[in-house]
Formats: C-alpha cells, sequence, structure tokens
C-alpha cells in the first residue's frame, strides 16, 4: 500500500502542475525541464535590478526568434515563455503563466519603472499579455503567432490603451 501511494503521488503533482499552466499568452505552455535549471547561473544573488537588466539583455538577444504557441525556449516563445525564460537565465525562477506572473509581482508605477520589470496588457478585453521592460518607453515581447520576438514601444496608440500595470518580480 505504501508502494503504491509513492508511486501516485509524483503523477498526482505532475498532473496539478500541468493544469495550473494551462493559461497564460493564450497558449497550453511546456514546463522548463530539468536542464533548463542546471543551466541557469549558479550565482543567484544579484539584486533584484541587476537581475532585471540581465533578463532584458537575454530577452534582447532573442529579438527575431518566432513567436510560438506554449514556446519557452531558443525555438520559439510565447510571450510568457519568453519572460520566464529570460528571468531563469538571468538566476530567477519565475511562475510560467501570465496570470501567474501578475499574482507574483509587485505593482510599479510608470514613472518608476526599471528594465526587467513586467507589463501586462488587455488584449480583447482581458488580460493574457506579458512584456518586459527594456527603458526609454520600449519593451521586448512575443507578439503573436506569425510573428517573432520584437521590441515595441510604450508610446504607441495600441500599447497605450491596453496597458494594464507594470509589476516587478517579487
Amino acid at each position: 500500500m505504501i508502494a503504491q501511494l509513492t508511486i501516485r503521488i509524483p503523477g498526482l503533482a505532475a498532473i496539478l502542475m500541468a493544469a495550473g499552466m494551462l493559461s497564460g499568452c493564450g497558449g497550453s505552455p511546456e514546463r522548463p525541464t530539468a536542464e533548463d535549471y542546471r543551466s541557469a547561473p549558479a550565482t543567484r544573488r544579484a539584486v533584484a535590478a541587476d537581475v532585471g537588466e540581465h533578463a532584458v539583455t537575454i530577452a534582447m538577444q532573442q529579438v527575431g526568434v518566432p513567436y510560438r504557441y506554449g514556446g519557452h525556449g531558443p525555438s520559439g516563445f510565447d510571450c510568457s515563455g519568453l519572460v520566464q525564460y529570460s528571468y531563469l537565465r538571468a538566476g530567477k525562477v519565475l511562475p510560467r503563466t501570465t496570470s501567474q506572473l501578475w499574482d507574483s509581482s509587485t505593482t510599479v508605477n510608470r514613472p518608476h519603472l526599471q528594465a526587467g520589470d513586467l507589463l501586462f496588457f488587455s488584449i480583447e478585453g482581458k488580460m493574457q499579455h506579458v512584456g518586459m521592460y527594456i527603458g526609454n518607453n520600449r519593451f521586448v515581447h512575443a507578439p503573436s503567432s506569425g510573428k517573432y520576438v520584437q521590441v515595441a514601444s510604450l508610446s504607441a496608440d495600441y500599447y497605450q490603451r491596453a496597458l494594464l500595470r507594470a509589476g516587478r518580480p517579487k
């Protein structure tokens, strides 16, 4: 009986984790693999601003990579996958979905934005897109199918109207 419990619990945990990751960027996101965590930098003591700046550097290296529904790696990204990938390589583990990122960030007023802060957008009336602030009123994001990771301006009418809030990862 105890042996059966030890076999079933990991399976149940995997099912619960998968169910919790089914929202965000309109995708069915994939979980990072153990290799993703092993390849993350060993130094995790950097202050938040340094981690955010490093995450931005990594995200900017992905400009031109195609959008991929549920993507979280160099062959393709969805919006939250790009954020998670970039922060992971900068030494900070973040949740996978847009709604989880929203819940795990602290609101930042626009005049206080720093590189690496997350920008949450309403698309078709609901919060479902995230980008990463890079400075100078610009952000990097994986916009949608058929497009590529790119830099956009918060000054654009579309993004001005769609911006819900900015958040700094906790």
